[in-house]
């Protein structure tokens, strides 16, 4: 018969890494962290792009999948930099790259590798996945979808 107080440790472990988790995917939507991003040219004339369910979800799934490597690659690239200021990464603009130390490059560039392949693994293509980030800037329903599918998807138990 198992302890209350072993049942509760457990419990309660799992849920303090589950809202850390939380909050840590949540700041990478908020354009993937200061220290990575993805970019995209924005066109004013261009028609905010629609974004349906799937979309959303793969979206989701992709960017909880792709934190623990980005967070890696931040405290990496923070070791190598010291108490400098880390960059904007940027990792489809390689001056944001190139800027950096020579390993922090190599760190850099492996997480961007990663992520793509992520984004594409998930069902997105790497444009769209792009453009979904650059629309939550000014989205409220849109964020609060993909926040809500967050919430979901950290709940069930075969997620991302």
């Amino acid at each position: 018969m198992k302890k209350i107080s072993d049942l509760f440790s457990r419990s309660s472990r799992k849920r303090i890494l589950s809202q850390s988790f939380f909050f840590g995917a949540i700041a990478t939507v908020g354009v993937i962290s200061n220290a990575f991003s993805f970019s995209l040219k924005a066109y004013s004339q261009t028609p905010s792009p629609i974004v349906n369910n799937t979309e959303i979800n793969s979206y989701a799934k992709a960017v909880l999948a792709m934190e623990p490597a980005r967070q890696n690659a931040f405290e990496e690239i923070k070791k190598l930099i010291g108490n400098g200021e880390i960059p904007k990464i940027v990792c489809n603009d390689s001056n944001s790259i190139n800027g950096l130390p020579k390993k922090a490059q190599d760190i850099a560039m492996n997480y961007c590798t990663y992520a793509q392949k992520v984004v594409e693994e998930k069902g997105l293509r790497f444009e769209q996945f792009n453009k979904i980030t650059i629309e939550l800037q000014s989205n409220d329903i849109l964020k609060r979808q993909v926040y809500n599918t967050l919430l979901r998807l950290q709940k069930s138990p075969d997620s991302p």
